[in-house]
């Protein structure tokens, strides 16, 4: 795994730990308009990766299939979504501004709960990080190193509010900074562990890298669709995440475009 490669799987981590750091220079709870705002805007990145730089991708890779090249971009799709829908039913987690945890059940401390929610979402995006460098690894035409590392700093970009996201609030619970900080830190730990595991399982089975990116791209929609997108809406009515969608869409599809 060359320099340039563990570089570009830690600049997502690196966003999580700058936003979490935010509880130092901040105080107080999020205000609950801004949150939408981060919200759809995190939302808005993921879904726009997850079509330009790991659906497509996937479908252009297996042009060799023809009629069928969707195939492989179906069926990782759906394997994505069914292994996140797995970890969302057994991981005890607790979503921001919720008072009902999912997951099995648990005598783990609130606190403790939210930040497994995080990990969670941060999972695939780590996943995916991950698989979209072992395709520029593997000599893949369709993924540059340049197209990567745009991909890498979106998923930085959105990380940035999450973490803030995570740490804000539990200090403001009574938690120190400094502990809320390293919580905050911690949720993004699982996005470089699980790239690196991902750039790992694509050397070692090549071909099967279509499908891995796809895996990436459902399991990122589902994090999107089953908790971004509801805690961009709860409340009275605001365009304020809607908007915001639409703001991340589009700087990730500018990411791509230019830096890819």
């Amino acid at each position: 795994m060359t320099l340039r490669v563990m570089q570009g799987i830690l600049i997502p981590f690196l966003g999580t730990a700058i936003g979490a750091a935010c509880v130092f220079f901040m105080h107080g709870e999020i205000n609950r308009q801004i949150q939408r705002g981060l919200t759809g805007f995190a939302a808005g990145v993921m879904v726009a990766a997850s079509i330009w730089s790991l659906i497509i991708p996937a479908i252009e890779q297996s042009a060799h299939m023809g009629r069928f090249s969707f195939v492989p971009a179906a069926v990782g799709f759906w394997i994505g979504v069914l292994f996140i829908l797995l970890l969302d039913k057994i991981i005890p987690h607790l979503h921001m501004n919720s008072e009902e945890a999912e997951g099995s059940k648990s005598r783990l401390k609130k606190n403790s709960m939210l930040v497994l929610a995080v990990v969670l979402h941060n999972l695939p995006e780590g996943m995916a990080v991950g698989v979209v460098f072992a395709g520029v690894m593997s000599g893949n035409t369709a993924i540059s190193m340049a197209g990567a590392m745009a991909f890498a700093i979106g998923i930085a970009i959105q990380n940035f509010p999450e973490g803030a996201i995570i740490s804000m609030p539990l200090a403001s619970s009574g938690e120190k900074p400094l502990k809320a900080f390293w919580h905050g830190v911690l949720s993004g730990v699982v996005e470089p562990i699980g790239a690196v595991i991902t750039i790992l399982a694509a050397e070692i089975v090549v071909p099967v890298l279509p499908y891995l990116l796809s895996f990436a791209a459902g399991a990122m929609i589902y994090v999107v669709v089953e908790e971004l997108i509801p805690e961009m809406s709860q409340g009275e009515h605001s365009d304020m995440g809607t908007l915001m969608f639409s703001v991340g869409f589009t700087i990730m599809l500018i990411l791509d475009v230019a830096l890819g």
